[in-house]
């Protein structure tokens, strides 16, 4: 564990990464079928969290408050979430039989890009080590 260089009170430690979906139930099955999740619970009628390995978890959010005036809210149009395999190749087989909207092929024998139902952008790599 790193040693802050300044105290604070806040964690040097993810508690959770939220991805902005449109409809929580199809949102948290998708990720339950790709991810192999099972369990997690619905707060706040809006709030799906996935119950995850390591420190942070996954937060599907319909997220009502940040929506614009015709009730669109924007998906990531970068991949800003890893998520780990030790087969790259078994991963993206996997995606492409599940009919996952792959966005490009294996790069560098190490990652692909891949859409969400909602459009996010996210990231499978292979972990090293």
């Amino acid at each position: 564990m790193n040693t802050p260089i300044n105290k604070t009170p806040i964690k040097n430690r993810i508690g959770g990464v939220f991805v902005p979906v449109r409809d929580l139930e199809k949102a948290s099955n998708w990720y339950s079928k790709i991810l192999g999740l099972q369990g997690g619970e619905i707060f706040f009628g809006h709030l799906y969290t996935a119950p995850m390995d390591g420190t942070a978890g996954l937060l599907l959010d319909t997220m009502p408050k940040w929506r614009n005036e015709v009730g669109n809210i924007s998906t990531y149009q970068v991949p800003a979430i890893q998520f780990l395999t030790n087969d790259i190749q078994a991963a993206y087989q996997f995606m492409k039989e599940n009919n996952v909207e792959l966005v490009t092929e294996i790069e560098d024998d190490f990652y692909f890009v891949f859409k969400d139902p909602d459009g996010n952008l996210l990231m499978i790599c292979r972990e090293t080590a």
